[in-house]
């Protein structure tokens, strides 16, 4: 794994949006968050929503945000354009519905292709349920299973890709952690799918970050990694590093061992609470950059391979410790 390619979350760049355009009516298009993301320093890439960021032929925003220096690392799809899609989107009881969300989604898939990506990200956040007694769980499951196998197969050159998360906007996820979002690429059965870990929705998923990327490489293939941190109770979308160090540290040695080659996206909230969005992510990229450094400290030194097949946790925590913050004189 290199360290060269850093994407980051677009709407990140609205936050504090006056300070950057201080004559704004209105939200700021996608072209202008995407200038104000250009000038971080390392950002390589920006996942661009679909349909929300897409506001003009894939094939021209491609070439604007060459200009700007930037590429398209993937697209994500959304399901707000149909206020119906709260009740489900590949699992609502109106076939309508889900109909929908399908043809939606393979729209997606074909601007992501006509934008030069072949990454698209499904969170299929509003697929689950609320209350006991709401749904029969074996058709909703039968109903996701049917809805990820066809946009799969809409474009099997395009890699699709799962991101898991406990709950949010539904009480219950269909796809709330690393095994039952591996169950399901099994019994889909096809090859271009794959898993998106999002360090934050692993944590309150009560998963240990490098432990589910373990089992997402043996059993399917992991095809995003995106960064942020929280308290292990909600998606807080924190700065990498800022709670659990140790814990991103050991996910980026996993990935690393098992040969990601995907960007590092930053799925980090500064527009919550107005940070200022370009240090935000520059102090990101450091951050990750910094880690890498300690991470190939570590392959480099026997003595951890040695406590880790031993599972002495004291002489490894005595290492990584050292690693990281340096000798004790």
């Amino acid at each position: 794994m290199t360290a060269s390619r850093f994407a980051t979350r677009l709407n990140s760049f609205a936050s504090r949006p006056h300070a950057e355009w201080p004559d704004l009516v209105g939200k700021p298009s996608m072209l202008q968050m995407a200038a104000r993301a250009a000038k971080v320093a390392g950002l390589t890439d920006l996942d661009l929503n679909f349909p929300d960021h897409v506001e003009e032929k894939p094939a021209e925003m491609t070439q604007e945000l060459g200009d700007l220096g930037l590429s398209i690392n993937g697209f994500a799809m959304r399901y707000y354009s149909n206020p119906a899609f709260k009740l489900g989107a590949f699992t609502n009881p109106d076939p309508a519905v889900r109909r929908e969300a399908i043809d939606l989604t393979k729209a997606g898939i074909d601007a992501a292709r006509e934008a030069g990506a072949n990454l698209m990200t499904l969170w299929l956040g509003q697929d689950g349920f609320d209350y006991a007694f709401q749904a029969d769980y074996a058709t909703l499951w039968q109903h996701e299973i049917d809805g990820i196998r066809e946009v799969a197969g809409h474009d099997p050159d395009c890699e699709i890709s799962l991101e898991y998360k406990p709950n949010e906007p539904r009480s219950y996820s269909l796809m709330p952690d690393a095994a039952t979002t591996l169950l399901a690429i099994r019994e889909i059965g096809l090859p271009n799918l794959g898993v998106t870990l999002d360090f934050a929705h692993v944590l309150y998923a009560d998963e240990q970050p490098a432990f589910a990327a373990a089992l997402v490489a043996r059993h399917s293939k992991l095809l995003g990694v995106h960064l942020n941190d929280g308290y292990a109770k909600r998606d807080d979308g924190l700065m990498v590093g800022a709670v659990h160090t140790l814990q991103t540290i050991e996910l980026l040695r996993q990935i690393r061992r098992d040969g990601y080659a995907g960007a590092i996206y930053f799925d980090t909230f500064p527009d919550m609470t107005g940070l200022d969005p370009i240090h935000e992510c520059e102090v990101n990229i450091a951050t990750v950059k910094r880690m890498l450094r300690v991470v190939e400290r570590l392959e480099k030194d026997n003595r951890l391979s040695t406590a880790i097949d031993r599972q002495d946790a004291v002489a490894s925590q005595a290492i990584i410790q050292e690693a990281m913050l340096g000798p004790e004189n």
